[in-house]
């Protein structure tokens, strides 16, 4: 057969896309062909990288669809998750999504890919698929841990059996003990009642089971007790090929990837450098959790009471939030990014001893990938889940006890809360436990994406698994067609 040829359509959120360019790129780098399809506004995402990436001789082509924003009431330019004024407009940004269904169906008509990696938030992505004969592979975007413990929360639903929303439980059916709270758990898991959610969410389920398989940006050493559950007691088909982030080698690929930096690299650089190993907390919370002006400057006061040095990047331009003289106090111990951070740049670097996150996926991912210790501010999606993996399982983080699920991060964490988590991972006496467990994980992660490694076998059986299915699938056509002329020869003779 030949060249195989795979089509990625990620959800348009910088989340969703900047894994998915990562993900053209490590399959690109194996001589296969890679069309990312997305928007004409979210193609700047991707542009930059594919030129620099074409130099070495990894193509990946980029296919543009219209998205339908104002025949569905929303702003012209709103054409990311993350965009969206508010969650209102949730509706009406899925029902434009699944608008595009018509000419992803004209572009598979017209290029013929093997498969089609579509994002989970495109459940409709596999009846498309099918209507080609061609299998459709989700990407969740999130671990296997997660999806274990979403499972197991909406067969057993255990927040049903405690009193009150602060009373712990435990998530049955686990090859660990996961404690949660009703309050970490989402409300549309929660509730008996059908929203647009909780209708979206069923979609999502019921188009999986029907899928090829999952993708995974994970590596098996991470959560291998979840990898197995997943496969053995779940049953589902599933490659794990991650750290997607790890195939950004090039300084370039780490400073402008999703977005140019708000900040030059050099200078970036030039400040991290000047300062001592592991001495660095780094503070950033991803491209949608939102925080109060009041939640705000308790972190501010919470990271001036640490006595720690600080990068921050902080996406509002709004200066409200910042502690009268604040800055002034700090400018010898703390650097502050307005907008874009390289955030993968920063991590690697060695002065970097600790990470506050939002525990969204890829930043997790990237911060046990860097080898760097966790704490962990959860607000919404699977983060609460991620918390649980980081501070329970791998105990490579403290929790600064967010304990609230909520789209927008409420207030409630103390300054003093801040400062205690922050110091318990830099410079109490279990620092050193968080940072050798944080850097065995890193040199598994490395270890696991070079060749001969769990993640890079991972990708050479998916690569494996989608050709096989080409030959079964012309195996299939041949028969067919054998059977129609079979059908006619028959046919004419008793006529």
């Amino acid at each position: 057969m030949g060249q195989l040829h795979f089509f990625l359509f990620p959800m348009m959120a910088q989340g969703h896309m900047i894994p998915t360019l990562d993900m053209a790129k490590l399959i690109a780098s194996r001589g296969v062909k890679a069309t990312i399809i997305t928007t004409p506004l979210n193609e700047s995402v991707f542009s930059k990288a594919i030129q620099r990436n074409k130099h070495l001789g990894i193509e990946i082509d980029i296919r543009l669809i219209k998205f339908p924003a104002l025949e569905n009431d929303l702003p012209e330019d709103c054409e990311r998750l993350d965009l969206i004024p508010t969650d209102a407009h949730l509706p009406n940004f899925f029902k434009a999504a699944a608008m595009m269904q018509e000419p992803l169906e004209q572009l598979i008509q017209e290029c013929r890919p093997d498969c089609l990696v579509s994002d989970m938030f495109l459940p409709w992505t596999t009846d498309t698929a099918a209507k080609f004969n061609i299998p459709r592979i989700v990407f969740h975007g999130t671990n296997y841990f997660a999806l274990c413990v979403g499972d197991s929360m909406r067969r057993n639903k255990p927040f049903k059996n405690v009193s009150s929303d602060s009373e712990t439980f435990v998530v049955p059916n686990l090859p660990h003990e996961i404690k949660l709270t009703r309050t970490e758990v989402s409300p549309f898991e929660q509730s008996d009642e059908e929203s647009v959610m909780s209708r979206v969410l069923k979609e999502v389920r019921e188009s999986d089971l029907k899928s090829y398989g999952v993708i995974f940006n994970s590596f098996y050493e991470l959560e291998p007790d979840y990898v197995e559950h997943y496969t053995k007691v779940m049953g589902r088909k599933s490659w794990a090929i991650g750290p997607l982030s790890l195939c950004n080698r090039d300084v370039e690929d780490k400073a402008e990837r999703g977005k140019k930096s708000s900040i030059d690299k050099h200078e970036c650089l030039d400040w991290l450098d000047s300062k001592k190993p592991s001495s660095i907390v780094y503070v950033c919370f991803g491209s949608v959790a939102n925080f109060t002006v009041t939640q705000m400057r308790e972190l501010a006061l919470g990271l001036e009471a640490s006595g720690l040095d600080f990068i921050w990047a902080v996406r509002t331009d709004n200066e409200d939030w910042l502690p009268e003289g604040f800055e002034e106090r700090t400018k010898e111990k703390g650097l502050i990014i307005r907008g874009w951070a390289p955030q993968v740049l920063i991590l690697d670097h060695e002065s970097v001893g600790a990470f506050v996150t939002h525990c969204g996926w890829n930043s997790t991912l990237e911060g046990i990938s860097a080898g760097v210790p966790m704490v962990t501010w959860p607000v919404f999606a699977e983060q609460f889940f991620n918390e649980k993996l980081v501070t329970q399982v791998m105990r490579t983080g403290s929790g600064v006890g967010s304990v609230q699920w909520k789209r927008s991060a409420s207030e409630g964490v103390e300054k003093e809360a801040i400062a205690k988590a922050i110091k318990r991972v830099m410079v109490s006496e279990e620092a050193e436990g968080f940072r050798n467990r944080a850097r065995a994980y890193k040199e598994m992660a490395r270890q696991a994406i070079e060749e001969g490694g769990s993640s890079y076998t991972g990708l050479t059986t998916l690569l494996a698994d989608i050709s096989s299915y080409d030959s079964l699938s012309s195996d299939w056509k041949k028969n067919m067609y054998g059977f129609h002329a079979l059908f006619l020869y028959v046919f004419c003779v008793l006529i």
